[in-house]
Formats: structure tokens, sequence, C-alpha cells
């Protein structure tokens, strides 16, 4: 399923694609040959987290550490506007929601136009927060990986009573949203290894319960070494188990399996990257990378900059962001024996190779366009 429609109207949500397509006149514009400012940013505020989730990508992300203060992210925010940023999700390799810039940096990004978008595990998110952010985020989406109290507490490292508060910030986001008439979409995500099978209908059931917009249930992804050991092959006997959770989907409530990513197994049809022009990624140590799976020290030599200590318009404009997006573009890069499984611009990925190789052709597509087109 590419597509969930949260309603009999015109409301989609595109949980399993991308939306690069409706974005025509930046994609002409780099083929073209253009330097073009990136459309979406994935970041976080912070590499600190509060949680220790056993799938977690982030303990492969470690760099060095720089503190992204309120005076580096209002100067970095401003950048974005004038850049043309579109859209800035928080999520990346840190718990965003702990650093004390998160709510100001939500609110101004907001004012200046941009989309702001927030992916976390929501521990802090209580209703004094909720009420302060909830209404600039365009999305909120909660990672939560067990249905079940006692194995939310192993999977995700944490106290079983976290299951209980965090269960109880969802309860209040949802009411929060209709109360205010927020137009915010409240989503839950799903990290899928083939060793929480077992909690995939519950998750579902407490989804059903708990009533945000939809679950996502989504791969793992690993890196080139498979330092998380995730068996790709042992998806496919969950599939029929996926499809009955998919079912507990109704009117309000939609289950989404990201099944175009599940069902390649790690593999990818390309070998060029161009996605990092459009989406590129920052760690919430302040570094700028083309995505989170090089911010690692040992891939420094496609590490571009650190807005703590330069302005943010000032790498996307300089030779060395570009020198790096070439470089990825290039055939001296394989994507296919250099990278993890399946990024954050996998499928962005797969769009902008099938434009290079005339296998698509670059136009928007007709109809009414998804719901959060900035986020690519």
């Amino acid at each position: 399923m590419s597509v969930s429609s949260l309603s009999e109207e015109h409301t989609q949500l595109i949980l399993d694609g991308t939306k690069i397509a409706w974005h025509q006149d930046r994609v002409q514009a780099w083929l073209r040959g253009e330097r073009v400012a990136p459309i979406t940013i994935d970041m976080a505020l912070t590499r600190a987290c509060n949680f220790g989730c056993h799938y977690c990508y982030a303990m492969m992300q470690e760099n060095e550490r720089y503190p992204i203060t309120k005076q580096v992210m209002m100067d970095f925010l401003d950048d974005c506007a004038e850049l043309g940023v579109k859209a800035i999700s928080l999520v990346s390799d840190g718990e965003s929601t702990i650093s004390p810039v998160f709510v100001d940096s939500v609110i101004r990004g907001s004012e200046l136009g941009i989309s702001m978008a927030v992916g976390t595990n929501a521990y802090v998110l209580t209703e004094h927060k909720l009420r302060q952010v909830m209404p600039h985020l365009t999305y909120l989406r909660v990672n939560i990986t067990a249905g079940e109290r006692a194995r939310y507490a192993e999977i995700m490292g944490v106290k079983e009573a976290y299951f209980d508060q965090v269960v109880q910030n969802i309860r209040d986001m949802v009411r929060i949203k209709k109360e205010l008439g927020l137009k915010t979409t409240i989503g839950l995500q799903m990290v899928l290894m083939p060793q929480y099978e077992d909690q995939i209908l519950p998750l579902a059931m407490l989804g059903k319960e708990l009533r945000p917009d939809y679950l996502v249930i989504k791969h793992c992804s690993d890196n080139e070494d498979g330092f998380l050991g995730v068996d790709y092959a042992g998806y496919k006997p969950m599939y029929d188990k996926l499809r009955e959770a998919e079912a507990l989907s109704d009117d309000e409530y939609k289950v989404v399996v990201k099944w175009s990513k599940i069902e390649a197994e790690g593999k990818r049809s390309y070998q060029r990257c161009y996605g990092p022009p459009f989406m590129i990624q920052l760690s919430g140590s302040g570094l700028v990378a083309p995505c989170g799976m090089l911010f690692n020290e040992k891939y420094k030599k496609f590490h571009i900059g650190n807005i703590t200590q330069e302005r943010f318009k000032d790498i996307v404009r300089g030779d060395r962001y570009w020198e790096v997006m070439n470089y990825l573009a290039s055939p001296d890069f394989n994507a296919q024996k250099m990278c993890g499984s399946l990024c954050l611009q996998h499928k962005v990925n797969e769009y902008l190779d099938g434009v290079m190789k005339g296998e698509i052709e670059p136009r928007a597509p007709g109809g009414t366009p998804p719901e959060h087109l900035n986020f690519v």
C-alpha cells in the first residue's frame, strides 16, 4: 500500500513513497545543473536520548558533539527560510523533544513559513508542551515499537512505567487536536525487526483504541556491515500478520505497512545517490552530511560542515557541499556496495534514478496533491 487515504475526501498521506514529483521547479533546476536548496531537512536538536531502543541506528552515528543553542537554531531557521527550504522534520539521531530549544524551534520555524514536524518517543511530550507545539506542527509521529507494557520496556530500553506515560501522552495529543480543531496529523510508527513479530497485532489494536490518524509499520535499516543484525529474509513469514494488522484500519485510523521497503529485503535497484540535494540530514551535533548513514566519524570524507560553527546558507552555497553531492551522484560511488540498507532518501533516489535513466518523465502528477507535500 503506497498511499493511505485517511478519509473518503481528498486527504491523502503518502507513507510508502515520495512526493518529490510535485516539486518539479526544484527537480528541473537540478537537471539543469543548478545548485538547489533542500526541499526537506531531517535533523535532530541533540544527540542525546532518554531511551535505549535496541533497533536504534543512532548508536552507529557517533560524531564529535557540539551543542545546538537557541541562537544557532534561530540563525539556522532564518537561513532555511532565505534558501527556500520548505520543511524540517525533527527526527534524525537524537530525541529533539528533550532539547531546551525544541519548543522555540518549532514555533519559529512555523512562523517563518516552514512546515515543521517531529518524530519522537513522546515521553516528555506532556499536555503543556503539546499545547505549545501542536498548532505549529504538520505532523507528530510517535516511535512506539510495542503494544504491550513489558515488551515495550524490553525493546525500547526503558522502565515499564514509560509505556504508561507515552500512552497517556498519545491520548492527550488526540484530545488536544480535537479540542483545538488542529490539522496536525498524529501518527504512530513501529520499526519492525523479525523478532518483534509478536507486537504487530497488539500495537495495531492499541492504535485502534488510542485513535491516532495512522500506524505505520516499517522495516529496520542496518549499516553496510550488518551491525544491527537485521534478518531481511525474516520479514516474509510475517506478511499474513501484517495484512491482518492492516485489516484493523477503519475510516479514521489506518494501519499502513511500508511494503515496498519490506519486500525489497534491504536491496537497492540503483547505484547513484541523487537524493541528498533535495532531502539532506543534519546530526544533533550540528553536523551537515548527505544522510544519517554517513554521520559517523569514519565517514568524515562526506562531512560538509557544522551549523554551530558556520551559517547554513554559506554551507549550502559553498563548493564543499557540492563536491560531496556531485561525488555521490558520480560513477565513483555505488550505493549498492557503499551504503547501509534502505536509507531515508531511498524512495527519492528511486524516482531520480528513473528520471536519469529516462524511465520516468519528470512532470508533476495530476489530481489533488497529497498531504504533507513539503516532506518529500
